[in-house]
Protein backbone atom coordinates (compact mmCIF):
# COMPACT_ATOMS: atom_id res chain seq x y z
CA UNK A 1 0.00 0.00 0.00
CA UNK A 2 1.05 3.92 -1.12
CA UNK A 3 1.95 6.02 1.96
CA UNK A 4 -0.71 8.93 2.90
CA UNK A 5 2.01 11.91 2.44
CA UNK A 6 -0.55 14.23 3.21
CA UNK A 7 -1.16 12.71 5.87
CA UNK A 8 2.92 11.49 7.57
CA UNK A 9 3.61 15.09 6.63
CA UNK A 10 1.83 16.41 9.29
CA UNK A 11 1.21 20.02 9.40
CA UNK A 12 3.54 20.93 6.68
CA UNK A 13 0.72 19.85 4.50
CA UNK A 14 -2.23 20.79 6.69
CA UNK A 15 -3.72 22.70 4.18
CA UNK A 16 -3.72 19.79 1.94
CA UNK A 17 -5.23 18.09 4.23
CA UNK A 18 -8.31 20.66 5.27
CA UNK A 19 -8.33 20.83 1.18
CA UNK A 20 -8.95 17.09 0.87
CA UNK A 21 -11.03 16.46 3.47
CA UNK A 22 -13.53 19.73 2.44
CA UNK A 23 -13.55 17.69 -0.91
CA UNK A 24 -14.65 15.06 0.45
CA UNK A 25 -17.02 16.38 2.33
CA UNK A 26 -18.60 18.51 -0.63
CA UNK A 27 -18.89 15.25 -2.20
CA UNK A 28 -20.73 12.97 -0.11
CA UNK A 29 -22.76 16.44 0.72
CA UNK A 30 -23.49 16.32 -3.11
CA UNK A 31 -24.82 12.64 -2.85
CA UNK A 32 -27.18 12.98 -0.40
CA UNK A 33 -28.59 16.17 -1.92
CA UNK A 34 -29.23 14.25 -5.43
CA UNK A 35 -30.60 10.98 -3.34
CA UNK A 36 -32.95 13.97 -2.26
CA UNK A 37 -33.90 15.75 -5.65
CA UNK A 38 -31.61 18.87 -5.27
CA UNK A 39 -30.62 20.33 -8.46
CA UNK A 40 -27.82 22.54 -7.13
CA UNK A 41 -23.87 21.95 -6.15
CA UNK A 42 -23.45 21.67 -2.17
CA UNK A 43 -20.85 24.65 -2.85
CA UNK A 44 -24.32 27.03 -3.95
CA UNK A 45 -25.67 26.29 -0.82
CA UNK A 46 -23.95 28.52 1.52
CA UNK A 47 -25.23 31.69 -0.61
CA UNK A 48 -28.53 30.96 -1.01
CA UNK A 49 -28.08 30.08 3.55
CA UNK A 50 -26.48 33.84 3.54
CA UNK A 51 -29.40 35.37 1.67
CA UNK A 52 -32.17 33.90 4.11
CA UNK A 53 -30.20 34.44 7.04
CA UNK A 54 -29.77 38.09 6.32
CA UNK A 55 -32.03 39.12 3.37
CA UNK A 56 -30.70 40.68 -0.01
CA UNK A 57 -27.49 40.94 0.04
CA UNK A 58 -24.55 42.46 -2.40
CA UNK A 59 -22.03 40.43 -4.25
CA UNK A 60 -19.65 42.28 -2.06
CA UNK A 61 -21.60 41.52 1.54
CA UNK A 62 -22.50 37.50 -0.38
CA UNK A 63 -18.75 37.00 -1.03
CA UNK A 64 -17.93 37.73 2.94
CA UNK A 65 -20.46 36.09 4.06
CA UNK A 66 -19.51 33.03 2.42
CA UNK A 67 -15.49 33.66 3.08
CA UNK A 68 -14.62 33.56 -1.05
CA UNK A 69 -13.34 35.99 -3.23
CA UNK A 70 -15.89 38.63 -5.13
CA UNK A 71 -15.49 37.37 -8.43
CA UNK A 72 -16.52 33.47 -7.13
CA UNK A 73 -19.25 34.93 -5.45
CA UNK A 74 -20.06 36.63 -8.98
CA UNK A 75 -19.99 33.28 -10.71
CA UNK A 76 -21.90 31.81 -8.35
CA UNK A 77 -24.36 34.12 -8.17
CA UNK A 78 -24.43 34.08 -12.02
CA UNK A 79 -25.03 30.24 -11.97
CA UNK A 80 -28.03 30.74 -9.10
CA UNK A 81 -29.74 33.30 -11.25
CA UNK A 82 -29.41 31.49 -14.18
CA UNK A 83 -31.15 27.91 -11.84
CA UNK A 84 -34.03 30.65 -11.35
CA UNK A 85 -33.28 30.70 -7.55
CA UNK A 86 -32.31 34.23 -7.24
CA UNK A 87 -32.77 37.85 -8.76
CA UNK A 88 -30.81 40.59 -8.64
CA UNK A 89 -32.51 44.03 -8.15
CA UNK A 90 -30.83 47.43 -8.22
CA UNK A 91 -31.59 48.83 -4.37
CA UNK A 92 -34.52 50.95 -3.46
CA UNK A 93 -31.80 53.29 -1.80
CA UNK A 94 -28.75 53.35 -3.75
CA UNK A 95 -29.69 52.34 -7.65
CA UNK A 96 -25.94 51.65 -8.23
CA UNK A 97 -26.11 48.93 -5.72
CA UNK A 98 -27.64 45.44 -6.76
CA UNK A 99 -28.97 43.15 -4.01
CA UNK A 100 -29.67 39.65 -4.11
CA UNK A 101 -32.55 37.90 -3.05
CA UNK A 102 -34.60 34.72 -2.83
CA UNK A 103 -37.09 34.19 -5.52
CA UNK A 104 -40.34 31.97 -4.66
CA UNK A 105 -38.13 29.08 -5.87
CA UNK A 106 -35.42 29.53 -4.12
CA UNK A 107 -37.27 30.14 -0.91
CA UNK A 108 -39.28 26.75 -1.53
CA UNK A 109 -35.59 25.55 -1.61
CA UNK A 110 -34.77 26.99 1.49
CA UNK A 111 -37.52 25.62 3.35
CA UNK A 112 -37.58 22.40 1.87
CA UNK A 113 -34.04 22.00 2.66
CA UNK A 114 -34.07 23.07 6.59
CA UNK A 115 -36.60 20.52 6.98
CA UNK A 116 -34.83 17.62 5.07
CA UNK A 117 -31.39 18.22 3.73
CA UNK A 118 -29.73 20.20 6.32
CA UNK A 119 -30.88 18.27 9.50
CA UNK A 120 -29.59 14.78 7.70
CA UNK A 121 -26.21 16.49 6.68
CA UNK A 122 -25.81 18.15 9.71
CA UNK A 123 -26.52 14.78 11.77
CA UNK A 124 -24.21 12.84 9.51
CA UNK A 125 -20.99 15.11 10.21
CA UNK A 126 -21.99 15.60 13.35
CA UNK A 127 -22.04 11.91 14.25
CA UNK A 128 -18.76 12.01 12.04
CA UNK A 129 -17.25 14.13 14.35
CA UNK A 130 -18.84 13.32 17.44
CA UNK A 131 -15.95 11.20 19.47
CA UNK A 132 -13.02 13.64 18.56
CA UNK A 133 -10.55 14.95 21.04
CA UNK A 134 -7.53 15.46 20.91
CA UNK A 135 -4.54 17.06 19.19
CA UNK A 136 -5.47 18.28 15.59
CA UNK A 137 -3.53 15.83 13.81
CA UNK A 138 -5.43 12.94 15.16
CA UNK A 139 -8.55 14.25 14.83
CA UNK A 140 -8.00 14.78 11.13
CA UNK A 141 -7.00 11.11 10.98
CA UNK A 142 -10.45 10.44 12.98
CA UNK A 143 -12.45 12.42 10.02
CA UNK A 144 -10.65 10.94 7.02
CA UNK A 145 -10.95 7.53 8.40
CA UNK A 146 -14.50 7.89 9.68
CA UNK A 147 -15.44 9.00 6.12
CA UNK A 148 -13.52 6.38 4.50
CA UNK A 149 -15.60 3.54 7.30
CA UNK A 150 -18.77 5.02 6.06
CA UNK A 151 -19.62 8.38 3.53
CA UNK A 152 -22.32 10.83 5.07
CA UNK A 153 -24.95 9.83 3.13
CA UNK A 154 -24.55 6.44 5.68
CA UNK A 155 -24.60 8.12 8.34
CA UNK A 156 -27.08 9.50 11.66
CA UNK A 157 -30.81 8.02 11.17
CA UNK A 158 -31.63 9.29 7.68
CA UNK A 159 -28.83 7.11 6.26
CA UNK A 160 -29.65 4.16 8.37
CA UNK A 161 -33.27 4.42 7.27
CA UNK A 162 -32.04 4.31 3.45
CA UNK A 163 -30.14 1.55 4.15
CA UNK A 164 -32.93 -0.62 5.06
Amino acid sequence: MTEDIVRAMGFLCLGSRFRRIGERLQADTQQIMEELDVSLQSAQYPFLAAIDRAGPLTIGELAQAVGITQPGATRTVSQLLELGYVDMQASTEDQRRRLISLTSKGQELIDYSKKSVWPRIEQAVRELCGDLSGPILQQLAAIEDGLAEAPLRRRGDFGKEQQR
